[in-house]
């Protein structure tokens, strides 16, 4: 069925922040193709004020996936029950961009937001990598000396070289396990602590969609900015990064300087 690759396409769709699938997050809520290869998306957030540009790269990307499946001639993606739906929409409708479809609120396009987001997938892409190597013994001073090539084929590695390529970051065979999600360098020591993995990811689920970014462009009718509940703060500058959670007071399984 034509919905079904649609669908497929929209699989490969991910919010930014938690990096899952729309589809998997229950984000698509209709999916149609007539015979002619109209298809129809419908996309419905989890919060009527979710930060607008999130927003607009889901709907944006959804557009993409829609318009390159099989089949398809002409896609229509609408994001409904959403406070900036309407620009949001439109410019996506007309591939104006994000600062176009919100002109005179925003400053930017967002390639430098989606690479953040990208760069805390890499970094919580190699924690989860990292994480059943350490429970088998694998000492963190071995994880450091590791390449990519190592490590035994995983969802979890597959998910990390595609992170990393996205980036521009060494994502074959002979590429360092750990490396700086910026620069791409090798990092230079690491240790090893412990914290649960589905609570941090019951935490992100929970409030990532309450929040806003520090970057999103406001509307005028938009509501003050929500108090951000304490969530995994993933940090990376010149040649040292860490992934630690601020909830528990314990780090991630994998931290390096």
């Amino acid at each position: 069925m034509r919905e079904q690759e649609v669908l497929t396409a929209l699989a490969t769709v991910r919010d930014p922040e938690l990096d899952e699938p729309i589809t998997s997050l229950g984000f698509v809520a209709s999916c149609s193709v007539s015979a002619a290869g109209q298809a129809r998306v419908l996309l419905r957030l989890p919060t009527y004020f979710c930060a607008p540009n999130f927003a607009f790269l889901m709907v944006a990307d959804a557009y993409d996936a829609v318009a390159g499946a099989p089949g398809v001639r002409s896609a229509e993606v609408v994001l409904q029950d959403h406070f900036a739906a309407d620009p949001i929409n439109a410019g996506v409708a007309a591939q104006a961009g994000f600062a176009a479809s919100f002109d005179g609120e925003a400053v930017a396009e967002l390639h430098e937001l989606r690479a953040a987001f990208l760069r805390k997938a890499v970094m919580a892409g190699t924690d989860l990598v990292c994480r059943p190597l350490l429970a088998a013994g694998t000492t963190p001073e071995r994880l450091r000396l590791m390449v990519l090539g190592d490590v035994p084929p995983s969802a979890e590695l597959t998910r990390l070289r595609q992170r990393r390529a996205q980036l521009g970051l060494p994502a074959g065979d002979g590429a360092p396990l750990l490396i700086d999600p910026v620069t791409g360098a090798p990092v230079a020591r690491a240790s090893r602590h412990t914290w649960s993995v589905p609570a941090i990811t019951a935490l992100r689920r929970n409030s990532a969609r309450s929040s806003w970014s520090s970057s999103a462009a406001s509307s005028p009718n938009a509501p003050t900015k929500p108090a951000r509940a304490a969530t995994p703060s993933l940090i990376a500058s010149d040649a040292k990064w860490s992934s630690r959670i601020t909830v528990t007071g314990k780090p991630s399984a994998l931290t390096a300087s």
